[in-house]
């Protein structure tokens, strides 16, 4: 069985180490630094769900993710917020904006993002 291939957008160095640490033995990632990076590799890479975080040097996470939902290839893939911007109203209004899920960084609790990410993807 092929396993989901998730794209992780991230600026940061440590976060990126540690979303690797915890998902490379269940999916194959792909990882970008920056949005640029993100729009420029994101249809090469072929995922199945993108981790974006929402602050990103170039273009933020709702740029990032406005421009996937006007890609034909990639409007339908699962688009997860990954950030520290947990403000009262923050998870409601990325939401809105479209993305399919909300978490929260640091990630603490591994079994969030892995649950998370099987809802997204509805795998069990």
């Amino acid at each position: 069985m092929r396993r989901a291939r998730i794209a992780v957008v991230e600026d940061n160095p440590d976060n990126r180490l540690l979303v690797r640490a915890l998902l490379e033995d269940h999916y194959v990632l792909t990882e970008f630094e920056t949005g640029m990076e993100a729009v420029t590799g994101l249809a090469q890479a072929e995922p199945d769900l993108v981790l974006l975080d929402i602050s990103l040097p170039e273009m933020d996470g709702p740029e990032v993710l406005r421009w996937i939902r006007g890609q034909d290839s990639l409007k339908t893939i699962p688009v997860v917020a990954l950030t520290a911007h947990a403000m009262a109203g923050d998870r409601e209004r990325f939401l809105a904006e479209g993305f399919d899920a909300y978490l929260m960084k640091p990630i603490v609790d591994e079994s969030v993002l892995l649950d998370t990410i099987s809802r997204c993807l509805k795998t069990p």
